[in-house]
């Protein structure tokens, strides 16, 4: 029987339940290298050489966690949240706390064995950790740049310089992401094979090449439509229940954030997108569902630009798997 350690993370620590022979052991350890640490040694006290270790996917803050434990050689899976929920509502718990949620996440891994992550290669984990800086900065630069400019002669001083520190970091991140896929044949193939998209820029490049692997992990469009939360939200029942369709939003919102503009572009010079959005205006679809469509018009195109090692023309008829 394999023993098994139920996660729960949040942002500064995280609560783990071992379960080994029907019975649980308990800790809480900071959500730090440190911290990591500390569960390994842990382990190693309790005489446990190896674990499949499950934690919900929330956000970027299971990532450093997941990664450290493959690296240490035991079985990880990262699941949705929604699965964890049902799960618990299928055994009626009502206990919700930190060690409570552990021990759930514990019990479902037992249960339903769930399939194993893989972390990423460490060029995918660089430019990864080097596009989401960016996206800090930016955030950064934004904020400074909406404060009360009529404000006094010295704060609007101080402001200027504050940006023009952060307009340099960007530009420097920039051309560090840059340099990074052209050292990498792989990625530079990719990044070559997704600028000749009209629409698609650096930063959707980025955000493709990392947050996706560049598709490596993917074998069909509609698991990276799923993974980006573009999947249609349904709900009806019967002939009482019509709920108003919608975009489920349970995934990779950094992706979805990153790819909206390009999809906006994309629907002036794309001639595949362009159609598209021209004929979803003429069913009078309201200018968010367009963009949403767009969107995902926008990853099957990517996905098979990629998946068939051929740029872009809108005369192929590209698989999409």
């Amino acid at each position: 029987m394999s023993v098994v350690l139920g996660i729960d993370i949040a942002k500064k620590k995280f609560d783990v339940a071992l379960l080994r022979d029907g019975k649980f052991r308990t800790k809480v350890f900071d959500n730090s290298p440190a911290g990591f640490a500390a569960l390994k040694n842990w382990l190693l006290f309790l005489g446990v050489d190896k674990v499949h270790a499950c934690m919900e996917a929330t956000g970027i803050l299971f990532e450093g966690l997941a990664t450290f434990l493959a690296d240490e050689g035991h079985d990880v899976s990262v699941t949705n949240p929604l699965q964890i929920k049902a799960f618990g509502e299928s055994l009626l718990s009502r206990t919700k706390t930190d060690k409570a949620d552990a021990r759930l996440i514990a019990r479902f891994c037992d249960t339903m064995k769930p399939m194993f992550w893989q972390p990423d290669a460490p060029e995918i984990r660089q430019l990864k950790a080097l596009g989401r800086r960016r996206d800090a900065l930016i955030a950064m630069r934004t904020q400074e740049t909406n404060r009360d400019l009529s404000a006094h002669n010295r704060v609007q001083e101080s402001i200027r310089t504050v940006v023009s520190v952060l307009d340099q970091e960007i530009d420097d991140i920039s051309r560090q992401i840059k340099d990074h896929i052209n050292n990498h044949p792989d990625l530079k193939n990719k990044s070559d094979l997704l600028r000749s998209i009209p629409g698609v820029g650096d930063v959707s490049i980025e955000a493709i090449l990392s947050e996706t692997n560049g598709f490596a992990n993917f074998s069909k469009v509609e698991q990276v439509v799923a993974y980006m939360g573009l999947s249609p939200k349904e709900k009806s029942s019967g002939s009482s229940v019509r709920g108003k369709a919608s975009v489920c939003k349970t995934g990779n919102r950094r992706l979805r954030k990153i790819l909206y503009m390009p999809a906006l572009v994309a629907m002036q010079h794309n001639p595949m997108v362009k159609e598209l959005a021209q004929r979803l205006k003429q069913k009078a679809k309201h200018g968010r569902l367009i963009a949403c469509a767009c969107m995902k018009k926008l990853i099957h195109i990517m996905f098979g630009v990629i998946k068939n090692s051929l740029p872009f023309n809108p005369g192929y008829n590209l698989k999409f798997g």
